[in-house]
């Protein structure tokens, strides 16, 4: 068992705040890129207002 300060994180590209590594992403962690759906449904206006 790892503990959760040991997990990889990234930054999410819409808001910034950095997110850790979860189970469901193991296979796809390089492509993950939004900390949410709800960052996910964002992207558009992040950078249109950017």
């Amino acid at each position: 068992m790892r503990k959760k300060g040991d997990l990889p994180t990234k930054d999410c590209v819409v808001c910034g705040r950095p997110f850790t590594w979860r189970k469901k992403w193991a296979k796809v962690w390089d492509d993950v890129k939004y900390c949410s759906e709800r960052c996910r449904g964002n992207r558009g206006k992040a950078q249109a207002d950017g």
